[in-house]
């Protein structure tokens, strides 16, 4: 499953954009999204999902149930 941002709890602090492996995260309407395509879940890169570990906000990055787990 991909992760995506919670766009009402996204304070546009920019920390995820820079720490993700695949370039997922991008500014999108004045907030962050997460290209659904691109998330690996960091799998291959690090243990953690960096958007998770680095996000300020709890639970703003969160799993999308409605893309499959990725395959590597």
């Amino acid at each position: 499953m991909a992760f995506k941002i919670v766009a009402s709890q996204c304070t546009n602090c920019t920390a995820c954009e820079a720490l993700c492996p695949n370039e997922a995260i991008s500014e999108a309407k004045g907030t962050f999204v997460i290209d659904p395509a691109k998330c690996t879940e960091c799998i291959g890169h690090f243990d953690d999902p960096q958007c998770v570990a680095i996000c300020p906000v709890d639970n703003t990055c969160v799993i999308d149930s409605a893309y499959p787990r990725y395959q590597a």
